[in-house]
């Protein structure tokens, strides 16, 4: 197999600006006919071979094959002596879904656990550890299956939705031992409702500012009247 060409990024409507979470790739393969598919049509039979192949498959370098497209063959069919499939060299479009370290994503909380949170990308679920949540410390409740500050009073279960931002990516052949971290320490990031509660704060910070400037200024055009007294 060989991925030679990406042909762009596949927008995921209505997810929260996820716009770079699936890729259109173009690979080259070789493909055996068996006997018993030489009755088909020749695409059929090979679209069906590369499903099974490719559909589900984990790889390094092309992350997660969700679905293939338009197979084509590109070389005649050749046999082996002793063989009795045909043997085609064809190319087609895959569906790949592989997340890039600092992309962010709106992700589902689908699990609480006592280290921290597991919430949903695409295909893969990833580790929000629990010191990655936020910059203020958070604890495990057992009772209620929550994570919560005690300073500001924040809470995350399961069903809640999140901005979070991939920090590691380890991908593997099997799903279950693909590894993904993700954490919302950055400004920005971690429940909507969080972000609310920030946005007074920067605005009264603003207006001290605001009124910071108009003291200077106004002390300014006291000393200009000042000097202007002097002059005289």
């Amino acid at each position: 197999m060989a991925a030679r060409l990406s042909r762009g990024a596949v927008p995921r409507a209505n997810d929260g600006g996820n716009e770079f979470m699936y890729y259109i790739k173009t690979i080259d393969d070789r493909v055996r006919v068996p006997p018993a598919m030489f009755a088909s049509v020749l695409e059929d039979a090979i679209g069906t071979i590369l499903r099974e192949r490719y559909e589900g498959r984990i790889y390094k370098d092309i992350g997660i094959v969700l679905a293939i497209a338009s197979p084509k063959v590109v070389s005649e069919g050749n046999v082996i002596p002793g063989d009795g499939g045909a043997y085609y060299s064809i190319e087609f479009d895959a569906l790949c879904f592989y997340p890039e370290v600092n992309e962010v994503y709106r992700a589902d909380i689908k699990e609480i656990v006592e280290f921290g949170a597991f919430a949903s990308i695409g295909p893969f679920q990833g580790l929000i550890h629990v010191s990655q949540i936020d910059k203020e410390k958070f604890y495990y409740d057992k009772k209620s299956r929550t994570l919560g500050s005690k300073a500001l009073k924040r809470t995350m279960k399961k069903g809640d939705t999140v901005f979070a931002k991939v920090s590691t990516v380890s991908m593997k052949a099997m799903s279950s031992d693909t590894k993904i971290g993700l954490t919302m320490r950055p400004d920005g990031l971690g429940k909507p409702e969080w972000l609310m509660e920030k946005a007074p704060k920067k605005k009264v910070v603003a207006g001290k500012a605001a009124g910071a400037q108009s003291s200077e200024a106004s002390d300014n055009k006291g000393a200009k009247k000042e000097d202007k007294k002097g002059e005289k």
